[in-house]
């Protein structure tokens, strides 16, 4: 089978120099890579007790138009996502667009003019810093009065503690922590962190809001933020929960009073979490969550093993290559544009869909400088499947993603690999 296998990624452009070096360095990660399959073992027991505990049922796969009143296949996804997070309610929707948008509604939704809200973690995200008005934009939250400000990790990448107390005030009403790094090299915070965070956070000011943003960190670890305090957790179904087949949809997961208040600003005030038909959308966003444990696997498969070949190379990987992990996210600085775009052009041509397409960087919205995004998705936008973007500014770090299949982010990092080699921005040598 190893011959025929060999043969078949010849076929596919992956030279024997290339296959050879990624399956020596495959070969030492078998303990890592049982690790994970462990993690995801107790995930997809968690999923499936919320699910028996709920008793899911084909009627709750029915279409419902318009408002979508007694929408029982939504409620219950709800009640399976309030489950699985161990949290009191959830707001499950497609019409919660992305992962900023759901973050947008969840922030405008518990905030009010003269609100403060403080990131204990930094700056956040790129798409948030319009939301929140960072950088000025029609519509954002400090155009509606409620203020902004951030304590930044410190140079080891440990939580200023001392700069989080000063930080808080009598106007301090909502902390935002990031899980993920977002186009940063900071390190990604475990769940056991954020737990620490909240409770510092709650001895200093017990009515705060603790809100996690948990993009692209579901289902990496045994527990998430909610068990450890979180009030609220959110995050995106085209990304880890949704298993590759949520088509949209985003979540906000958490105590029954913000879920509350979320909804009324998604829809509107007194109407709330009652009305949003979910057109059909029920079964993939069932069948999705089920999957995600496994889908997660393949990914932080694929992450641990780009950054063993990536470090091996001496390029410097984020997390390094034995580190714990806690997101799907694997940033490699590889400094130059040149390498960063070949990177890209090489997952982009590893991709099921629109592989003979050639990703270019480009002003795309949200952004402050020019980025690169290759994405051969089934899904538009979907970062669990195999994916990878960089901002084209020092010091060019790509950040790579997701996979369907472990089998696919492999094929997809040993390609990038090979683009690379191909347009000499690397060498094997």
């Amino acid at each position: 089978m190893t011959n025929f296998t060999r043969e078949m990624y010849k076929d596919l452009n992956v030279s024997d120099e290339v296959y050879n070096f990624c399956n020596n360095i495959q070969k030492n990660l078998k303990e890592r890579f049982y690790h994970i399959d462990e993690v995801a073992e107790y995930n997809q027991l968690k999923v499936l007790a919320s699910m028996r505990k709920n008793k899911v049922s084909d009627i709750h796969f029915a279409a419902t138009t318009g408002y979508g009143y007694n929408d029982l296949g939504r409620d219950t996804l709800e009640s399976v996502y309030a489950s699985v997070f161990n949290a009191e309610a959830a707001l499950v929707r497609p019409q919660l667009i992305s992962g900023t948008h759901a973050l947008n509604i969840a922030l405008s939704g518990n905030l009010r003019p003269g609100d403060e809200i403080l990131s204990p973690v930094g700056k956040p995200y790129d798409t948030l810093e319009e939301v929140i008005g960072i950088r000025p934009t029609k519509g954002s939250l400090k155009e509606y009065g409620i203020t902004y400000r951030q304590v930044d990790m410190l140079v080891d990448g440990s939580i200023d503690y001392e700069g989080i107390k000063k930080a808080i005030h009598e106007k301090t009403k909502l902390i935002t922590i990031q899980r993920s790094k977002g186009y940063d090299t900071r390190p990604t915070l475990s769940v056991k962190q954020i737990g620490e965070i909240i409770t510092f956070v709650k001895s200093i000011k017990n009515d705060v809001i603790t809100m996690v943003d948990n993009c692209y960190g579901e289902f990496v670890e045994i527990i998430e933020p909610t068990d450890v305090g979180a009030d609220m957790i959110v995050g995106s179904l085209i990304k880890n929960p949704g298993g590759g087949l949520a088509p949209i949809g985003g979540y906000i997961v958490g105590k029954e009073i913000y879920i509350e208040n979320a909804a009324n600003r998604l829809t509107a005030p007194g109407l709330g979490k009652e009305i949003g038909a979910t057109l059909g959308l029920n079964q993939q966003f069932y069948q999705g969550l089920f999957m995600s444990p496994q889908i997660v696997s393949g990914a932080l498969k694929g992450a641990i093993f780009a950054a063993n070949i990536f470090e091996e190379l001496g390029y410097e990987v984020i997390p390094n290559g034995v580190e714990s992990r806690h997101d799907i996210i694997q940033a490699i600085n590889i400094g130059s544009p040149e390498g960063v775009i070949a990177f890209c052009q090489g997952i982009q041509a590893a991709a099921p869909v629109d592989s003979y397409v050639t990703p270019e960087p480009w002003d795309m919205p949200g952004y402050d400088s020019k980025v690169i995004m290759a994405a051969g998705t089934f899904v538009q936008g979907s970062s669990i499947e195999l994916s990878a973007d960089a901002p084209i500014k020092p010091p060019y770090t790509v950040f790579f993603q997701g996979g369907l299949s472990w089998h696919h982010a492999k094929f997809g990092i040993m390609t990038a690999l090979q683009r690379m080699i191909d347009n000499k921005t690397i060498s094997l040598q």
